[in-house]
């Protein structure tokens, strides 16, 4: 088939895929370079901050705190800073860094190895990468003795600026119950002055805590798990018979909560760490009196470090 045009205009191609062609080195060299072109740049030439790919995936090894290696499917945003004299990166080169170390287990050290690999190769004076992953403990039941897989959405993030100074990060969502100390004690009152059973409410939660790593500390996602367990109390189950269900409801009632309280509590456990340099918590309780949520958010309070500023509620809906 081919392109039928009018006179005058350039000659015809045929339209076809040859599958048979062998790329040569000379062929190769022979390619154009957009990124070398003279009139490349467009628009203003100023500095882009952040530059690169969102959302590549691929599967990473990691390994749980008792040392078994996982493989889970991760999301990658990685990007670079890019001057004003330069037309773009070439962005496959951000891919294949991951790819090089598709068989290592990933760690925030390694992420630094790759973070001043790429900013090497893609010439930038910043780099960030931030990997998205779902990752499995195993929860016991409270009473029956059954166990089943507990699965926390999980984010490693590295940076490194022109200096070459590196920093950790992970962020950790954790979901609880929590009931509403107003609601429990309304209940109460009603069954003592007037005889009358009522339920006080409670509503599935969720703390994400995002916490900067101290320079050569090690924090396990496990560790941060503990740590939301310690302070929370009420996780939510996975494994649940009769006698589990009584617990939890025993469980909530002992450990009553406004969102004000859940804040405060994951804020006392993450402050007595010391490999901790920096955090914050965002909680959310999603209502079951209301039609809106009740959220808080609290940081750590390091000059210079996180603001508190958590805005992206929505992204708690659990």
């Amino acid at each position: 088939m081919y392109l039928h045009r009018s006179s005058g205009q350039a000659p015809s191609i045929e339209r076809k895929y040859d599958a048979d062609f062998k790329m040569t080195p000379a062929y190769h060299a022979s390619l154009p370079d957009m990124m070398d072109a003279e009139d490349a740049i467009q628009g203003a030439a100023v500095p882009i901050q952040q530059v690169g790919v969102s959302n590549f995936q691929l599967p990473l090894q990691f390994q749980s705190a008792a040392g078994k290696r996982l493989t889970l499917q991760a999301a990658i945003t990685g990007s670079v800073s890019l001057e004003a004299t330069l037309k773009g990166i070439n962005m496959s080169r951000i891919v294949r860094s991951f790819y090089e170390h598709e068989n290592d287990v990933f760690t925030l050290g390694r992420l630094q190895e790759i973070l001043a690999k790429y900013r090497e190769k893609v010439e930038s004076l910043d780099a960030r990468i931030k990997m998205s992953f779902s990752y499995p403990i195993l929860q016991e039941s409270l009473r029956s003795g059954l166990s089943g897989w507990q699965y926390y959405d999980v984010s490693f993030e590295g940076t490194m600026d022109s200096t070459g100074r590196y920093r950790s990060f992970i962020e950790f969502d954790f979901v609880y119950s929590s009931a509403c100390p107003c609601s429990a004690e309304l209940s109460e009152h009603a069954r003592a002055v007037r005889d009358t059973f009522a339920v006080p409410h409670n509503q599935r939660s969720k703390a994400r805590v995002k916490i900067e790593v101290a320079d050569g500390a090690i924090v396990t996602i496990e560790d941060l798990q503990a740590h939301c367990l310690n302070a929370l109390k009420t996780e939510t189950q996975v494994m649940v018979k009769r006698e589990d269900e009584q617990a939890f409801a025993e469980m909530n009632g002992a450990y009553i909560k406004f969102v004000e309280d859940a804040a405060r509590l994951v804020y006392a456990e993450l402050a007595s760490d010391d490999r901790i340099v920096d955090f914050q918590v965002a909680c959310s309780h999603l209502e079951s009196l209301h039609s809106h949520d009740a959220v808080s958010v609290i940081c750590k309070g390091v000059p210079g470090g996180f603001k508190a500023d958590f805005t992206d509620f929505r992204s708690l809906v659990c």
